[in-house]
Formats: C-alpha cells, structure tokens, sequence
C-alpha cells in the first residue's frame, strides 16, 4: 500500500533549498531552506529574477543557459552537477551545487525549472585549503628529488 505524499509539506522540510522559477525566469517556489541560505525570506523573493541570488558577472552566462533550456526541453544539469558561485543577500558570496529539474505542459513545453540546491561555501573553502598546502608542500620536496 502506498501512502499519499504531501509534496508542499516535502518540499517544505527538505533541508536543501528547492527554488523554482518560470519561463521567463521569475521565482515561482521558495522553501525554508532558501531563505536560510540566501537570506531572502519566502514573500521577498517570490516574483523576483533569479538575479537576486546570481553574482552580475555570471548573469549572462546563467541566461543564455537557461534560455536554452527553456527552449530546447533539454539540460545536463537533471544528473549533473552543477557547482557555480552565488551571492547572499547581504552581498557575501556563496559557493553553490545544485541540479534542476523541468517540468513541462500538457503540450510538453517546459513550464518550470526547479533548482534543488545545496550551500558548499565552507567544504569548498576547506577544499581550496588543502589544494593550496599541498601545493606548498609539492614546492618544498621538488628540489629534494631533482637531488637524488
């Protein structure tokens, strides 16, 4: 026997945010978990262009992808992820993974996109880290083995 699932009550409660906007780019679904991670609460980003939470230099970029997607009925990032930089709104930077999922029309035309997202600021911060001490640490044993 299966049980109804209440989906507004799933997308709710998922600790990722899950952001949906509409054809012409206009946020149409924002959860708990969004407003947590960029800020903005629920009533101020419903409406809005995702460029409240895309950094301006990526703006054109993110648009000619969406655009196609929009278009075409078709995106990678459905399996892939999808890692880009974000912006809070308070201005300070975030490092995003993300995949999205279409939903389309009766006449199968995409209606909506839903970005189901995840904050990796500080694993990425972590991550730079240790590229770096490694780097640091390649530099202090090259000359060591160009001796032998």
């Amino acid at each position: 026997m299966q049980a109804a699932i209440d989906f507004r009550q799933l997308v709710e409660a998922v600790g990722d945010a899950v952001v949906a906007s509409d054809a012409s780019g206009a946020i149409t679904l924002w959860n708990p978990a969004a407003e947590r991670m960029f800020g903005f609460t629920q009533a101020e980003a419903l409406g809005q262009s995702l460029d409240i939470i895309i950094p301006q230099r990526q703006q054109q970029r993110h648009w000619d992808g969406y655009h196609k997607t929009m278009a075409t009925g078709q995106t990678r990032y459905g399996n892939d992820v999808l890692r880009v930089p974000a912006v809070h709104k308070d201005g300070h930077g975030l490092s995003i993974a993300f995949t999205v999922a279409l939903l389309f029309t009766a006449d199968k035309k995409v209606s909506a996109i839903v970005a189901v997202i995840r904050d990796e600021t500080s694993r990425f911060a972590e991550e730079r880290g240790l590229k770096k001490r490694l780097t640091e640490l390649e530099m202090q044993l090259a000359p060591a083995g160009k001796a032998s």
